[in-house]
C-alpha cells in the first residue's frame, strides 16, 4: 500500500514537473520567457520548447497583426474648423524582448500607440483642408445645352496621402532610440471625419445660403436666357410681319394695276357702254339710300332716262 502511494506520490510530482518544464508554442504566438521579471529568451519558432520549472514564466503574445481603435478626438483643420476624427491602428510585434521590456501588455501599447498616431494625425489635419480630409468633394456645372445642373463626385488622392505619412511618421516615432517599442505600424485609416454636433446647425445653415445662391444664380441666368430667346422670337415675329406685309402690298398693286388695265383696256373697246353701265351703278345706290335728290332735267344723270335711243 505504501509503494502505491509513493509512486501516486512519484507520478503526481512528475506530471507537475513535466507541466512546468516543457510548454507548446502555437505557430500565431511569440513567447517571452522570463525569470523573476528578468527577461531571458524569446521563442518565435512554433513547437515543443522547455523552461525552467517553477521560476521561469511564460510571456505570449499575438504574432498577427493587431487592432487598436484610436479614441475619437475633435482636430482642427488648416482652416480652423473642427473635425472629429475616429481612427484605428494595425501594428504587429516584431521584437518581442522589446514589446515586452517597454510595454509589458497590449493594454500598455494600445494606449501608447494610440497616443502616437492620434498626435500625428492631428499635426497632419492641422495641414490640410476638410475636403481632403474627408475624401472627395461634389461639383456642381451647368450644362449649356440642356441647361440641367450635372453634380458630379471628384474623389481626392490627398487622404490616402496623408494617412501614408501618418503611417510612415508614427511607425519611424516607435522605432525611434528613445521608444523602440519592437512594433510595426503597419496601417493608419480614418472611419469616419465628421463635424462635431455643436457646429452641425451652423453648417447646415451655410450650405442651405450657399444652395439659394446658386439657385439664384441658376434663376437669373435662366431669366436672361428667356429674355434672350423671347427677344428673338419678337425680332423674327417682326421681320415675318413685314415680309407678310410687304408682299400684301406688292400683290395688292399688282392686283390694282391689273384691274386698271382690264378697266382701260373694256373703256377704249366701249366707252359708252362703260357710261351706260357706271349710270345704271349710280341708279342704284340713289335709289338704295331713300334719299331725295333735286336735279335739272338736262343733267347727265339723266340722259339715259330720257329716250331709249342712244345720244347723237
Amino acid at each position: 500500500m505504501r509503494v502505491l502511494v509513493t509512486f501516486a506520490i512519484a507520478v503526481i510530482v512528475a506530471m507537475i514537473f513535466i507541466a512546468q518544464t516543457f510548454f507548446t508554442v502555437d505557430e500565431t504566438e511569440l513567447v517571452v520567457v522570463t525569470r523573476f521579471g528578468q527577461i531571458q529568451r524569446s521563442i518565435s519558432t512554433p513547437g515543443l520548447s522547455v523552461k525552467g520549472p517553477f521560476v521561469d514564466r511564460v510571456v505570449r503574445l499575438d504574432k498577427r497583426l493587431l487592432h487598436i481603435d484610436v479614441p475619437r478626438a475633435t482636430m482642427p483643420d488648416r482652416d480652423k474648423q473642427n473635425l472629429e476624427i475616429d481612427a484605428y491602428v494595425r501594428y504587429r510585434i516584431v521584437e518581442p524582448i522589446k514589446y515586452v521590456q517597454k510595454l509589458s501588455n497590449e493594454f500598455t501599447a494600445s494606449s501608447r500607440l494610440g497616443n502616437i498616431v492620434i498626435s500625428e494625425i492631428r499635426e497632419e489635419v492641422a495641414r490640410s483642408e476638410r475636403t481632403s480630409i474627408i475624401g472627395g468633394e461634389t461639383l456642381e456645372t451647368l450644362d449649356e445645352e440642356t441647361q440641367e445642373v450635372v453634380r458630379t463626385v471628384t474623389l481626392l488622392n490627398t487622404r490616402a496621402e496623408m494617412l501614408q505619412r501618418v503611417t510612415a511618421k508614427s511607425d519611424a516615432t516607435v522605432k525611434s532610440f528613445e521608444n523602440d517599442f519592437g512594433v510595426t505600424i503597419v496601417d493608419v485609416r480614418i472611419k469616419a471625419a465628421d463635424f462635431p454636433q455643436a457646429t452641425e446647425e451652423s453648417i447646415f445653415t451655410r450650405m442651405r445660403s450657399e444652395r439659394e445662391v446658386q439657385a439664384k444664380r441658376l434663376r437669373a441666368e435662366g431669366e436672361e436666357e428667356s429674355l434672350k430667346i423671347r427677344a428673338d422670337v419678337d425680332r423674327q415675329i417682326a421681320v415675318i410681319l413685314a415680309e407678310a406685309e410687304r408682299d400684301a402690298n406688292k400683290l395688292r398693286g399688282e392686283g390694282e394695276a391689273e384691274a386698271i388695265s382690264i378697266l382701260a383696256g373694256a373703256l377704249e373697246r366701249d366707252p359708252e357702254f362703260f357710261a351706260f353701265r357706271r349710270s345704271l351703278q349710280a341708279y342704284q345706290s340713289i335709289l338704295r339710300s331713300g334719299a331725295t335728290v333735286l336735279l335739272s332735267a338736262d343733267s347727265e344723270l339723266f340722259k339715259y332716262l330720257q329716250s331709249s335711243a342712244p345720244p347723237e
